[in-house]
């Protein structure tokens, strides 16, 4: 495959009507309004008379408050788990679930905000209340996603998964997943541009976990640098995930310290978003990293 023009990578992105500057690491924190996400699903519950899952916009606002005062540059809100092995939600009952808390903290907050859906009904309802960016595990893959985006300015991740959340992990075969990914994100930027996304509108993320094995991971991290040659930002999630896990033995909550040495290893091979469930730590990782790298 012929590869794309490799301009200098963004070093500041526009989020609605926040300016995100990139010439240092930021870091995106996870609000997940679901209940069954791997690590914090029904974190933002709220008692139902029928018992059944409804979020706390208050709580979801406690949270978000507190990830910002920790140094989150974004809220990353999402509504739909996609763990190995989730079952889908209807795109009404994802709205319900996202956009009053998109909304809340639009309204309250200083802070630029994400939401993570497939959906283009979801999508196009989340940019009229607030969210910047659309993180989607599918890439706008999905019937109408494109067209949901393409006449706003919203900033799209990219990122890459075999299957569906249901099965992927049915389908982590590769010849060299170094390569199929990157060749799989480049076509995704290519039918953006066509469809309208400008270059400078997209991030990258590699999904780590996302229909891939153990090792799979491991060598999409060994070199992750390689994704550079699409000149643009990349974004990665690593927090709290199995390969942390299935590495040091240690389960959901205790798996910050190998995180951080993952993230950490991301930064030096170019990462320029983290996407984590520990704000603060991931934080402070970033300002010994930074510190340590400056000339």
């Amino acid at each position: 495959m012929q590869r794309l023009d490799s301009p200098h990578r963004a070093t500041s992105l526009r989020l609605g009507k926040h300016y995100i500057d990139l010439s240092t690491p930021r870091v995106m924190g996870i609000l997940n309004a679901t209940p069954d996400s791997f690590s914090d699903g029904g974190r933002l519950q709220s008692v139902t008379q029928t018992g059944g899952f409804r979020v706390s916009v208050d709580r979801a606002l406690q949270l978000a408050e507190i990830m910002l005062g920790q140094g989150a540059s974004i809220i990353d809100v999402g509504g739909e788990s996609t763990r190995p092995g989730a079952l889908p939600v209807s795109e009404q009952e994802e709205m319900e679930r996202v956009l009053p808390v998109i909304e809340a903290i639009a309204t309250r907050l200083d802070i630029a905000i994400s939401v993570d859906t497939s959906s283009a009904g979801v999508m196009q309802h989340a940019i009229a209340v607030g969210a910047g960016l659309i993180n989607d595990v599918r890439a706008l893959g999905r019937q109408g996603a494109m067209e949901a985006v393409a006449p706003s300015t919203t900033v799209v991740c990219l990122m890459h998964m075999r299957g569906q959340p249901l099965n992927m992990q049915e389908q982590a075969e590769y010849g060299s997943v170094v390569d199929e990914v990157l060749a799989f994100l480049e076509q995704r930027i290519v039918a953006c541009e066509k469809a309208g996304i400008e270059r400078g509108r997209l991030l990258v993320d590699p999904g780590f976990g996302f229909g891939k094995t153990l090792t799979h991971n491991y060598e999409l991290l060994r070199h992750l640098e390689r994704l550079q040659v699409l000149g643009l930002p990349i974004l990665v999630g690593l927090s709290r995930k199995s390969m942390i896990g299935n590495v040091t033995g240690k389960g959901v909550e205790q798996r910050l310290a190998g995180g951080l040495a993952a993230t950490v290893h991301a930064l030096l091979k170019g990462a320029a978003i983290i996407r984590t469930h520990d704000v603060a730590e991931t934080v402070d990782a970033i300002k010994v990293h930074c510190a340590v790298m400056r000339d």
